[in-house]
């Protein structure tokens, strides 16, 4: 829905950091202790419509929420549900860091980084009992009176054990071209799933509101998951318009964080995908923040301080704020970074294991995963800090120490069948396996006289957080399925003690699968560097298996184990009433063509 546009962003206190840093170079310009303040239509636009359908959300063995969005507070909202049209009051709340840019991708455009109010609407249906569907809808009010309904759609608790469901297994949607086609094809073609299992990366820039809700060019998150869609795809010089699939208003939405989830620095100065590529740790900000806590907190506010490290590193926000998930507590309070759940048969455990994006580049001009740009060797504040991982799997940590207790639960041991979901591949074909998952070993090189010449990271491969550390606890504990996204193909894998592995994150473009015969792009021969990193097939030792009923052929016949295509687009379906995971592609170059299954294995021991 276009609104008025401002132009501008109000903030907080815009701080002025003229103060020498330890390397005596003037610090840049530095957005402190920022405060959204909501900007206010100057109208309400004629029409009054949802922003979203509602959408299924943590569901309980006699419970699951209602969500859904508008870009009016409102003054009343509500769920009508089950024969007797029983109605649950919503709580509202405010999305804190909803943005647009010049960027971004709307009906009428904006011209900075501009605030875009919107609101989220949640009720708690109670008192289900487990494997009964129960009619709703949802019903917002406006400041005047003006009220808009959504379709009717159905709900239910958790289902029980014992109960048959089809749950898609997808990822890496991203706003990508054959994302609605993609999810198109999982209605049509297998009907209403029982629960969605999406293993992150659910758009670019996690702050852009458009990207969730209403992008001019059809993609969006919602209404691809929600069959309200309206992507053109162009393909042979034909033009097909996909809306996606009516899914999430029906069943239970689980994602897990991946990098595009993770949101970096605040700054009015830069754009959304600038911000967003600018992750630094929490120790670096914290580092800067200890130097001069009396210029940045003047009141000592521990509150101020939080907020202040906060907006100098990372956050994942908007991602928290949108989804209600399963919530762990720790030693810090609640938290949805991580979590595990039980859907029927199914125990799935959905963990916080990802990592910024950088430039794989050696060069000088490059701020990347293996050094800091030339220019920047003076200036700390600049600094990339290479692959860092944003949340620790080593031993001690809290995700391990939570996952640990996790996987030893009567709930995980007696489970049928026992998921593990992330963003980030343990074995795969694709790009972004490389280099190992590990907390990035600078090094500093200095000349003769002492002078800093170059920072350059390294990333030993035995030190792989994944490799080392997760799977060891995952077999141990009788683990059936890990998925995971990232690389955007199609490709699976098995361990000798039985895990399976799938990554089937070829939903709406490829970034590459690499053999000997194509090669991924590593770091160069270079002297400077003493680790080496694999450029064809999986770094960490598995075959990829080929698929069992119908594999892709490369251009010699020969069966190819793996699925990386620009139009063939891939979804999985976990039907737990027979254990098996059934993986379908559906050419777009053909939109009259079936979708087909290529590949199918059991799970549960």
């Amino acid at each position: 829905m276009a609104r008025a546009k401002t132009g501008k962003t109000k903030t907080g206190t815009l701080v002025a950091l003229g103060l020498l840093f330890s390397l005596g170079v003037v610090l840049f310009v530095q957005l402190t202790n920022r405060q959204i303040v909501p900007l206010q239509p100057t109208s309400m636009p004629p029409q009054v419509t949802l922003l979203t359908d509602p959408f299924l959300q943590s569901p309980t063995d006699s419970s699951v929420r209602v969500v859904w969005f508008t870009e009016f507070a409102g003054r009343e909202h509500q769920v009508i549900y089950g024969p007797g049209d029983q109605i649950a009051i919503a709580n509202t709340t405010q999305l804190s860091r909803t943005r647009e840019d010049a960027k971004s991708k709307t009906t009428e455009p904006y011209e900075n980084v501009t605030n875009r109010p919107i609101w989220r609407h949640e009720a708690e249906i109670t008192g289900l009992q487990p494997g009964f569907r129960v009619p709703y809808n949802v019903i917002s009010t406006t400041e005047d009176g003006t009220t808009v309904q959504s379709d009717r759609f159905s709900l239910n608790a958790s289902p029980p054990a014992g109960q048959p469901l089809k749950i898609l297994l997808t990822s890496d949607h991203q706003m990508m071209p054959m994302t609605a086609a993609n999810l198109q094809k999982v209605e049509e073609t297998i009907g209403q799933v029982d629960g969605v299992f999406l293993a992150g990366d659910l758009v670019n820039i996690p702050d852009r509101a458009s990207e969730w809700f209403d992008d001019a060019r059809g993609g969006a998150f919602f209404p691809c998951l929600q069959g309200r869609g309206n992507y053109t795809l162009v393909k042979n010089d034909t033009s097909t318009v996909y809306k996606g699939g009516q899914l999430i208003q029906n069943a239970p939405l689980f994602p897990a964080i991946g990098n595009h989830e993770v949101m970096g620095r605040n700054s009015i100065m830069v754009d959304l995908n600038d911000q967003f590529n600018d992750p630094v740790p929490w120790s670096a900000a914290k580092q800067l923040y200890d130097q001069h806590p009396n210029v940045f907190n003047p009141t000592n506010s521990d509150d101020v301080e939080q907020r202040w490290l906060k907006n100098n590193s990372f956050n994942i926000d908007t991602y928290n704020e949108i989804f209600s998930l399963p919530k762990v507590s720790r030693g810090d309070g609640q938290t949805q970074r991580y979590y595990a759940t039980t859907l029927g048969d199914v125990r799935l455990v959905s963990l916080y294991v990802t990592q910024i994006w950088r430039m794989f580049t050696v060069d000088d001009e490059i701020r990347g995963r293996y050094q800091e740009r030339a220019a920047d060797l003076d200036k700390p504040q600049n600094w990339g800090h290479g692959h860092m991982i944003f949340e620790s799997i080593e031993p001690d940590s809290p995700q391990y120490e939570w996952l640990q207790t996790e996987l030893a639960s009567d709930e995980f041991q007696q489970a049928r069948y026992k998921v593990v979901m992330l963003h980030h591949p343990a074995h795969t074909l694709g790009d972004n396996v490389v280099p190992a998952f590990t907390t990035p070993v600078p090094v500093y090189d200095h000349d003769d006289d002492g002078n800093l010449t170059g920072i350059r990271y390294e990333y030993p491969q035995d030190e792989d957080h994944i490799i080392k550390y997760l799977l060891p606890l995952l077999e141990d504990a009788g683990t059936d399925l890990m998925f995971y996204g990232h690389s955007h193909v199609w490709n699976r894998f098995a361990s000798d003690r039985g895990l399976h592995f799938l990554e089937s994150s070829n939903v709406g473009n490829t970034y590459g699968a690499y053999t000997a015969a194509n090669p991924r792009q590593v770091v160069p021969n270079d002297s400077r560097f003493q680790e080496t990193y694999i450029a064809a097939g999986d770094p960490n030792g598995l075959t990829p298996i080929i698929p069992t009923l119908k594999p892709l052929k490369d251009d010699a016949g020969q069966p190819m184990p793996y699925v990386s295509s620009n139009d063939l687009t891939v979804f999985s379906i976990l039907d737990t009433s027979s254990g098996t995971v059934t993986s379908y592609y559906f050419d777009t170059r053909e939109p009259d063509s079936d979708v087909m299954p290529f590949d199918v294995f059991s799970i549960g021991r």
